[in-house]
Order: C-alpha cells, then structure tokens, then sequence
C-alpha cells in the first residue's frame, strides 16, 4: 500500500451549516451546489469531505457502529507557514463560526499552535514550528 491518505470525510449534522462554515467561511474551494448530498472540498495533497452523519452511518459495515459528530480520538491539523499566520487563522475561524478551544500558545514542542472547533465540534490545531511546509503545500518531514 501505497503511504497516502486520498480523502478525509466528517461526519456532520447540518451539511448546509458546515459548507457556510468550510467554504464562505474559511475560503475553502469547494464546487458544492444545494441538494448534492456531499461536499468536496480541494486541499492541497487530500480531498476533505463532507457527508450527513445520517448517511455515513447507512455506509459504515455492520450496522452497529454508530458514527458521532465531534472530538473523537483525532485532531484535524492545519500548519502555518509563519507564527503569526496562527493568531490569523484562528481569528477567521472563530469570525466563520468556530469556538477558540485553546487560545495560541508556545508548545512544549518548540512550536505554537491553538485549537478550535468548527460547527460540530471537530478539533482543529493551527500550528507552527513543527515541519517546514514545502513550495507545494505539503509538510517537509525529517
């Protein structure tokens, strides 16, 4: 298998709400049109997604697994090219709609980073420090 992580999907309870959020929001280039059902978004390396937490259920194997919006064991990332670019995402986030969860701070990482969540509870860091990020939008790692 090839190390590739091809697409990200939420799980969300207002679909129209998380585009507003995602695409009006943050600026996130996205060809959704009302009545799609998903959301796509072009990120630069994976393709970000957004589904009916409804409809990802009907999906998932074996009909027990229940999906749930919100913090659940991960964390969604951005990385900052430069330290002040965080205080700037998280203030367009938190003006798109999302709460500060923690405000940005020095890391015991030697980076700086804070969190918020977006309209259903999904954590995102916005971080500086720790990789390079590449011409191409990707991190450079060691």
């Amino acid at each position: 298998m090839e190390p590739r992580l091809s697409l990200v999907t939420l799980g969300v309870t207002d679909l129209e709400q998380s585009v507003h959020f995602y695409r009006d929001g943050l600026s996130w280039p996205s060809s959704y049109e009302a009545g799609d059902g998903v959301a796509f978004f072009k990120t630069w390396g994976t393709v970000f997604a957004l589904c009916p937490i409804e409809k990802m259920a009907e999906e998932l194997p074996g009909g027990t697994f229940k999906p749930q919006a919100g913090a659940c064991g991960i964390t969604l990332a951005h990385n900052c090219r430069e330290r002040d670019e965080v205080d700037s995402v998280l203030q367009l986030a938190q003006k798109a709609g999302a709460e500060i969860r923690k405000a940005a701070s020095d890391t015991f990482w030697g980076g700086y980073s804070g969190y918020f969540a977006d309209p259903d509870g999904y954590l995102w860091e916005v971080a500086w420090g720790a990789f390079p990020i590449g011409e191409d939008g990707h991190l450079v790692l060691p």
